[in-house]
């Protein structure tokens, strides 16, 4: 039996390898990808480091009186900023919301009930995140896509099912500990001490806050930082 050789031109056969290489390179990039976008949903503390960006971020489950004056030292600064709002009080206050929302504020979810979601089950926590997303599209329009959870408290499956439910988890990187009613310039002093680019400050609509945003405006403006909403300082940190 005669047995015959194919025999390949050396050109050829580089033409065939190299090919063969861009077939892996592009199967690991695949792969990769893949990986990647899975993993996508872990919580975000902070933005993109590589701009003078600061996003400001004002957690609302309680409260309405301090809010109207936080508008008018944004809008004189030509500020916006992301608000979390907790679904029970946005469905109690809509008008609120929407105005905030006409006047380009971002609006984020904080959840239906400000609870500890690894305190309920995994089907309770989603409920409360759907129920949230549809109260908050229903007033504006538009679907949240950023969601804090309450008292910053998740867990690994908490973050997967807010993933799952087009959420991206935004916790912070500096806290204003405002909620503990401390001074105006504890406030300040917190912030101009740990500020940073891409840095996400929580914060919340109490008086002294109100009291302090306008030294922090006016240093940070001052150090050359844009201030703005949440998504504009992760927008590259994806």
């Amino acid at each position: 039996m005669k047995i015959f050789y194919i025999k390949y031109p050396k050109k050829s056969f580089w033409i065939i390898f190299s090919l063969a290489i861009l077939l892996l390179i592009f199967l690991i990039y695949i792969i990769t990808r893949s990986v990647s976008v899975f993993n996508s949903n872990e919580p975000i503390y902070k933005g993109d480091t590589k701009e003078k960006k600061i996003a400001f971020a004002c957690n609302v489950a309680w409260g309405d009186e301090y809010i109207p004056k936080m508008l008018d030292i944004f809008k004189d600064n030509n500020i916006h900023i992301t608000f979390f709002f907790e679904g029970k009080w946005a469905e109690k206050n809509p008008d609120v919301v929407k105005d905030i929302y006409q006047k380009g504020h971002e609006i984020g979810s904080h959840g239906y009930t400000h609870v500890k979601y690894t305190n309920l089950s995994r089907q309770q926590y989603e409920e409360d995140i759907k129920k949230s997303g549809e109260i908050l599209e229903k007033i504006t329009g538009t679907k949240p896509t950023l969601f804090a959870p309450p008292y910053g408290d998740f867990n690994d499956e908490v973050v997967k099912v807010a993933g799952q439910l087009g959420y991206k988890v935004i916790l912070w990187s500096l806290d204003t500990i405002d909620w503990n009613n401390p001074s105006p310039q504890t406030i300040v002093d917190r912030v101009m001490t740990k500020y940073h680019n891409g840095a996400i400050v929580l914060m919340h609509p109490t008086q002294n806050t109100v009291e302090a945003l306008p030294q922090i405006i006016k240093q940070l403006k001052e150090k050359g930082y844009k201030i703005t909403k949440v998504s504009e300082v992760i927008v590259d940190n994806n």
